[in-house]
């Protein structure tokens, strides 16, 4: 009998060419696919988000598919604020893709920000919830309760900073002055809040949070309905029609809502990039996302609302070339 020992080098070599031939057949596949030609290759930074926070996790697990999918393509991931942060390092060039919700995408356009007419879109993924924490014995049922409270507002450029603000001045609040503003990120509100230092928090993200998961279980918490306040931010400037009244499922931290839905407020997630990028690496990178969501969505459970039938829907921006020349092969 040969010795373990003497068959180590031998399975290293195999292993080794077996990772080759998945990386050739991918770059055959690649050629065969519609649209074909050479696969996409170079690096790309993708901004997903802040610590803790859904698009951190969404972000990781894309980056592992498309190291299968794209094995010539290099990603990077570069956390940040936000949805905010996020739209402005994309015109910058300091990322090539990233998530940002359609409401602040459609603020930066509204404000004919810088590069602004460059932004494509790939595709819609999945919704986010603005969610109010309270602890369980708050007094606070509905946003007007906030007055004169501690209350996280997010990070300065942060999606939901933006959120936030809206929903206060909805609710007859100004977040500057009627409210202690905290702007701190998922990373550090749940930790605040559990020691008493943060009377309430926004959070815009979705479902769950794993850092409200977190929060539930080392804390007694609640969360505040927020529908009410959706014709008032609907009446407040034309980029608030991103938003719509959602129920948050009874099943979304089932320990907080003990069976009960919450009338909230959704707002959608796009997949983003500008004009100028690549047709090809687009295109790559959108059959990717769509393919999987089954996958990512058993670690990310709002991965799983990404529907080929409906990523099209990317108001309030148009789908980049490689985009729809993916949605094209998959019609035809």
């Amino acid at each position: 009998m040969v010795p373990p020992s003497s068959r180590r080098p031998g399975t290293r070599r195999l292993l080794r060419a077996a990772a080759g031939a998945v990386a050739a057949l991918a770059l055959l596949l690649w050629w065969l696919l519609p649209g074909g030609g050479p696969a996409p290759s170079g690096s790309v930074v993708f901004a997903t988000g802040a610590r803790g926070g859904v698009y951190e996790r969404y972000g990781e697990l894309l980056k592992e598919q498309l190291g299968r999918d794209l094995p010539e393509v290099d990603v990077t991931l570069a956390s940040s604020e936000g949805s905010v942060e996020n739209i402005e390092r994309l015109v910058s060039g300091e990322a090539s893709f990233t998530i940002a919700a359609a409401d602040a995408v459609a603020a930066y356009l509204e404000e004919d920000r810088p590069g602004a007419d460059r932004l494509r879109a790939c595709a819609r993924l999945y919704d986010d919830y603005i969610q109010l924490v309270v602890p369980a014995d708050s007094p606070v049922r509905s946003a007007e309760d906030l007055e004169g409270l501690r209350v996280g507002l997010g990070q300065q450029r942060s999606g939901v900073n933006l959120i936030a603000g809206r929903l206060l001045r909805a609710a007859g609040l100004d977040p500057r002055r009627d409210v202690v503003p905290v702007l701190e990120g998922i990373g550090r509100m749940p930790d605040l809040l559990a020691r008493g230092e943060l009377d309430a928090f926004f959070w815009s993200g979705g479902l769950p949070t794993g850092a409200i998961e977190e929060l539930a279980e080392a804390a007694d918490i609640r969360l505040v309905p927020l529908g009410d306040l959706v014709p008032k931010l609907h009446a407040q400037e034309p980029e608030t029609r991103s938003y719509r009244a959602a129920l948050m499922p009874a099943d979304a931290y089932p320990g907080v809502q003990r069976g009960k839905a919450i009338e909230t407020i959704a707002v959608a997630n796009l997949l983003v990039t500008v004009e100028g990028t690549d047709d090809a690496l687009t295109e790559g990178i959108t059959r990717s996302v769509i393919n999987s969501r089954d996958r990512i969505g058993r670690a990310v459970h709002a991965a799983q609302k990404v529907d080929l039938r409906t990523a099209i829907y990317t108001h309030p921006l148009d789908l980049h070339r490689g985009a729809e020349r993916y949605y094209r092969s998959v019609k035809s």
